[in-house]
């Protein structure tokens, strides 16, 4: 599916959390409204928006009628819910909605709103009714699996059409993972009530939110709109903390359930809180109320759980082996400062065989680059920080003398500028690191100035489409500056810089929420003067492109920046890695050419391909059985040779998580076997039809353990591609010193 609204995004995934439908029928949902500080909020984003942005554009008819447009495609981005008639509805307010946010009445985009949310009651009580019916699937027929691109239903009856063969088509699902009729109806019955509880938790802050983010995406795609709660929540993914019990929960049925319990939290401590359990009530404080919290969204139980540090929250709790009737336990919890450690830096070491040698690479993953600029502020000399971490842990590879460092960037969508700058640091002695031009045309060089290396070795940067912004700034400076070698997929291209508006400064008084804009305000430029804007970071080696450029990345936004590019900074090369290239090219290619697993994720990506180009999907049940039997024999042929791989340890990479811990190699090899093993059983089920929160809690959470255990291949191949460059480092001194003085120097 194409690229989503990142806050849309954010807002029904909330919504999308909360608790299911507690009744047959649910009352009709109530008509939203605007508030008063949100049409002035909108009206003092679009001062800020039209006079400071990097891009600026004048809320004009033009811009209305890209907002129009976006909106109605931000809440119903396949057209599955509008008719053309809808649209037409409100063509009047097609070219007025600029002077709806100036003359701060936003009656219109409210009155869409409201629609969508009538049209959307309607399709889902229709996909009810359909499941009384039978279908007949020997019929030669298909549904669409993306619609973005197509235009609106034109009429009710090509709209109950389109509902009809997407039920088909979740019937068909649970029919072929062997479900019975009547387990099919109950199933998708629920599903499809749970929807409709769904969306009638979103509220005008939400409505609000979307519409917003329509107006501040039609400008470029990375300024956004965070209402009071999404600001708050964005502050927290940067400082990697906050305040609370330290358990991570969702919501199954009306319940809210704890999924996972964060070690070493009040909650972990306490031994009292258990996986799966659900909490029903929330008191505050030693003897406050409680408060029932059945059915409510996720984002307001997470709200009323999270507190001042040293404050007391009370739960009221059923436990997870007790049924709807059994018997409560009350839990006191005093809340404390919780670590996000799943998204801090993590360390692993690889050995890989290379003849009769062993080479030993460490891996760090960065899943953002985050830093408590609060903490920092005030002058905490302990503020959470990324390069602060990855610093330590170079520190920690040094001593278990690895020969090669790979810093592992995929799916890390960025975060601080000025981690970048630092981190790149790590690895240069100083100079510049990334170029910033401003809306005025100024050009302003953010440079390392530490002379001292954290590491001086050869080092590999890991990156995908999912690496962007601060990732890429990164990555390009060390392949800029010849110090590292870039290995995977383009990136994102994502090459602009956002900064953080508070409008609750034009408010009239501190009891005024107006949210925050996260607007951009200047462009990325690597030191050799090119932009990492909309054609990303080309790796030295590539590896196979898992997305689809179309649908995910820069140059998927119909609005995106061009790609350009300015004078180059002065600096001086730490390397030249040009030549050692086409040799560890010449490596890798005859390395995979044998290498059964790169050759079965070539083949996936290639199916992957075909089926988005096809987009299609058939409604006919022997056709369907056809395709299912050919993928499961496929998956069963790769299970066995696998499995057998796996339990014969015909593998040459051993992956020592801490070194500290592993009392010898055999007993690491033996536990990596044995993980590769249950992972392999877990990745290897085909579907069954159902959505996250229909499955078992505990089938979900042994699913994910098992992923997360399966044999990473993209990581594996690049381990060896930096243990071929230490090989002919360590054999060639010459070519050493020619490419990497660095690491020539740090042999030494």
């Amino acid at each position: 599916m194409k690229k989503q609204i990142m806050l849309l995004a954010l807002a029904l995934a909330m919504s999308a959390e909360a608790g299911a439908a507690q009744s047959e029928n649910l009352a009709a949902a109530p008509l939203m409204k605007p508030l008063a500080q949100q049409t002035q909020a909108a009206l003092w984003a679009s001062r800020v928006l039209s006079r400071y942005h990097y891009k600026p554009l004048p809320l004009d008819d033009a811009m209305s009628e890209k907002i129009f447009d976006r909106y109605f495609k931000s809440l119903d981005a396949e057209k599955l819910f509008f008719v053309q008639a809808d649209l037409d509805q409100f063509a009047g307010a097609r070219s007025r909605l600029d002077d709806a946010i100036k003359g701060e009445n936003l009656s219109a985009p409210f009155a869409i709103y409201n629609l969508y949310q009538q049209r959307f009651d309607e399709r889902i009580t229709y996909a009810r009714e359909l499941l009384k019916s039978k279908f007949d699937f020997t019929q030669e027929e298909s549904y669409q699996l993306d619609r973005e691109k197509v235009a609106w239903p034109k009429t009710e009856a090509e709209a109950r059409d389109l509902w009809r063969k997407r039920v088909k088509n979740d019937w068909l699902r649970l029919k072929l993972a062997g479900k019975a009729d009547k387990a099919i109806r109950e199933t998708l019955d629920k599903r499809y009530e749970n929807y409709l509880s769904r969306s009638r938790k979103l509220n005008n802050e939400d409505v609000f939110q979307i519409f917003m983010n329509a107006y501040a995406m039609s400008i470029e795609p990375h300024t956004n709109y965070l209402g009071p709660r999404a600001s708050e929540n964005f502050d927290i993914s940067m400082r990697l903390s906050l305040e609370g019990i330290g358990a991570v929960l969702q919501t199954r049925d009306e319940y809210t359930v704890v999924r996972e319990i964060v070690p070493g939290s009040p909650a972990g401590l306490s031994g009292k809180l258990k996986v799966g359990d659900r909490i029903v009530g929330i008191g505050q404080g030693e003897s406050g109320a409680v408060t029932e919290v059945l059915g409510w969204r996720i984002d307001d139980v997470v709200a009323q759980i999270r507190g001042a540090k040293d404050s007391v929250v009370r739960l009221d709790v059923l436990p997870a082996d007790a049924g709807p009737d059994g018997k409560h336990a009350a839990i006191a919890l005093v809340r404390k400062k919780i670590s996000m450690e799943e998204q801090a830096a993590k360390k692993s070491i690889i050995e890989v065989k290379d003849g009769g040698v062993k080479r030993r690479v460490g891996v760090i993953a960065l899943p953002t680059f985050y830093q408590d600029f609060e903490a920092r502020r005030r002058g905490d000399k302990d503020y959470k920080s990324a390069t602060r971490d990855v610093a330590r842990l170079l520190g920690e590879l040094k001593k278990d003398k690895v020969d090669n460092v790979l810093i592992d960037l995929r799916n890390n969508g960025g975060g601080s500028l000025n981690e970048a700058v630092e981190l790149t640091g790590l690895f240069i002695d100083k100079g510049p690191v990334v170029q910033q031009r401003n809306a005025e045309g100024k050009i302003d060089v953010e440079s390392d100035t530490n002379t001292v290396r954290a590491w001086s070795g050869p080092v590999g940067v890991l990156i995908n489409r999912g690496s962007a912004s601060a990732s890429e700034i990164f990555a390009a400076a060390l392949q800029d500056y010849g110090r590292g070698l870039i290995i995977g997929e383009p990136s994102f291209g994502k090459g602009t810089v956002q900064t953080l508006i508070n409008l609750d400064r034009f408010g009239p008084g501190n009891n005024v929420h107006y949210g925050e804009l996260k607007m951009t305000i200047a462009q990325f430029f690597r030191i050799n003067g090119g932009t990492t804007q909309l054609r990303g970071v080309t790796p030295d080696i590539k590896l196979p492109t898992m997305a689809d450029s179309d649908t995910f990345g820069e140059s998927s936004y119909d609005n995106a920046l061009p790609w350009t590019s300015i004078k180059a900074a002065p600096f001086i090369p730490a390397g030249d890695l040009k030549e050692i290239v086409p040799l560890l090219e010449r490596r890798h290619e005859a390395r995979v050419a044998k290498d059964k697993d790169y050759q079965y994720l070539q083949e996936d990506i290639a199916l992957a391909r075909k089926q988005r180009k096809d987009n299609v999907m058939s409604l006919n049940e022997a056709a369907r059985r056809k395709e299912r039997d050919a993928q499961e024999a496929r998956t069963k042929l790769r299970e066995q040779r696998l499995l057998a791989a796996a339990a014969n340890g015909n593998d040459d990479l051993v992956v020592i998580s801490d070194p500290k811990d592993v009392l010898n190699k055999a007993i690491n090899k033996a536990s990596i076997k044995a993980a590769r093993i249950a992972a392999l059983k877990g990745a290897m089920r085909t579907d069954d039809g159902l959505q996250g929160d229909e499955r078992a809690l505990a089938a979900e959470l042994d699913a994910e353990k098992a992923a997360k255990n399966d044999k990473d291949v993209l990581l594996d191949e690049s381990v060896h591609i930096l243990a071929d460059e230490v090989s002919l480092l360590k054999t060639d001194t010459r070519l050493a010193s020619r490419v990497l003085p660095y690491a020539a120097e740090a042999a030494k």
